[in-house]
């Protein structure tokens, strides 16, 4: 029997959205398997839908940048939020993102020449001397198309580029403060993998079929389950946030419009920062360790 320790069970805790005992009755029945104990306890019915807690440490900001039917995304990040707010890297990020506009990847975004004459790899090094912390340009997106662009930054932290057919500029706007604040994962239900639908029918049926109820009566009870939860993760089923009376889908009928392509960059989305031990490194710089 695998050790259950605190960290299992708050990770639990953040994924599921259990309870602290639940949580480590479920880790107990799965041996200390932290995915499998989040299904067990969604099949149970103790858990809301399974939300990773990521795990973003990394300092920095995204920038974005809009000209003549193209537009750009870029991460940059720094190693404290003191240097993100310094108004050097700040230029710096704000030059990166007219770049890129016309870079077609982020390795051929550090090679390209700035107004300066520099490459935006060798100002890098310029400001990393200047700032005294290293400086990585991490990840762009690129959107080059005559359809409606739109691009919102949410404190320099959360940034989103979407493309619509159809619509204006200023829908296209409202929709990407929609993904910057709820972050869903697909466009429309017709976007969410079919193993995804398969395994969310199977907790469904975990859930309700020792209700005693008709086999068409689960059928339909699962089938709303499953619609529900897909509608939930889908840009189009969501409540819009510009005005939560209308579904995204409403909003884009009454605008003519459709989502063809959205991307979503948060700072740090994916980096882990090493969480140092106090005692431990006093105790190697006093050769004890």
């Amino acid at each position: 029997m695998a050790e259950i320790t605190a960290s299992q069970v708050k990770e639990l805790r953040e994924r599921t959205g259990a309870g602290m005992m639940e949580c480590k009755k479920a880790l107990v029945e799965n041996n200390g398997d932290v995915e499998a104990a989040a299904e067990w306890l969604r099949k149970q019915g103790l858990a809301k839908a399974d939300k990773k807690a990521s795990r973003v440490a990394a300092e920095g900001r995204v920038v974005t940048a809009q000209a003549d039917g193209k537009a750009a995304i870029v991460e940059i990040n720094s190693e404290t939020d003191f240097v993100a707010k310094d108004e050097n890297f700040i230029a710096f990020t704000d030059t990166v993102g007219q770049a890129a506009i016309e870079a077609a990847d982020v390795e051929a975004l550090k090679a390209t020449k700035l107004a300066s004459g520099e490459t935006v790899e060798e100002a890098r090094a310029v400001l990393i001397a200047k700032v005294g912390e290293n400086v990585q340009v991490r990840r762009m997106a690129r959107i080059d198309s005559a359809n409606t662009l739109g691009a919102y930054v949410h404190g320099g932290r959360i940034g989103v580029l979407i493309e619509i057919k159809g619509g204006n500029a200023d829908l296209a706007r409202g929709l990407a403060m929609h993904v910057a604040a709820m972050n869903p994962p697909y466009i429309s239900p017709a976007h969410v993998p079919a193993d995804f639908v398969a395994k969310e029918k199977e907790i469904a049926l975990a859930q309700v079929k020792d209700t005693g109820k008709p086999p068409e009566i689960l059928e339909k009870m699962i089938s709303g389950k499953v619609a529900k939860t897909v509608n939930e993760l889908c840009l189009t089923g969501q409540p819009y946030v510009l005005d939560t009376n209308q579904s995204v889908e409403q909003a884009l009928k009454a605008g003519g419009a459709e989502v063809v392509s959205f991307v979503r960059l948060a700072v740090g989305e994916g980096i882990e920062k090493q969480a140092d031990d106090f005692h431990a490194e006093v105790m190697k710089q006093a050769g004890l360790a």
